[in-house]
């Protein structure tokens, strides 16, 4: 039998981490809705820092943790420029940090500490860093995809439905579906086996 001192931490930790956590959550989807960004139904929010709100786009049922940056450049454009698909996991200091625009599908996981980076610029001697051109290219991840824990994702890369990416992992390359990538820079590990069942296409979650 529990403890009364037992019980009341139960209640307290379930106060906090449902109800209090959804009343908040539903404050901050009605603010940044205010603010122009596009929410699904059923989407839960942490605490977040976005540069833009009306550029970014985040699908039904999606789960952002604390701390996660989006960083969309263009302000005074209009168009989405990071887009979330449904049902998709975002962990905690994750960085959109997006020139062009960086598309997530549905149904995926994105480990804490990952960074999208569609944007690069050049090293040529004659001209300080600062001053070098810069360039950008799209940067799409596939639905169901599970990116692990501090991997960056550069400019310009695809990654196929059902792939995925070991933690700690840069990528300089596009990925195929159901491939599993990983080190510095990553490469080909292995294989997964495609669902005979269509999950990706089909799914309802």
């Amino acid at each position: 039998m529990d403890s009364p001192v037992s019980t009341f931490h139960k209640t307290i930790f379930r106060i906090r981490q449902h109800y209090w956590v959804l009343t908040l959550s539903r404050f901050r989807t009605w603010y940044w809705r205010v603010l122009g960004m596009k929410i699904g139904d059923g989407t839960r929010l942490s605490v977040m820092k976005v540069t833009w709100p009306h550029k970014v786009s985040l699908g039904k049922r999606c789960s952002l943790e604390h701390a996660v940056y989006m960083n969309a450049a263009g302000g005074y454009t209009e168009g989405v420029s990071i887009e979330v698909g449904d049902g998709t996991f975002i962990g905690h200091g994750c960085e959109f940090n997006v020139t062009s625009k960086v598309t997530v599908g549905r149904d995926c996981l994105i480990a804490a500490g990952t960074r999208f980076i569609d944007h690069d610029h050049g090293m040529d001697p004659e001209a300080h860093m600062i001053d070098q051109p810069e360039t950008h290219a799209e940067i799409t991840v596939g639905s169901d995809v599970w990116i692990g824990a501090n991997c960056i994702v550069l400019r310009g890369i695809t990654i196929g439905d059902g792939a995925v990416l070991a933690a700690g992992s840069v990528l300089t390359a596009s990925v195929p579906a159901y491939a599993v990538y990983g080190g510095v820079p990553a490469r080909l590990i292995r294989m997964r086996s495609e669902p005979r069942s269509g999950l990706i296409r089909f799914a309802t979650r």
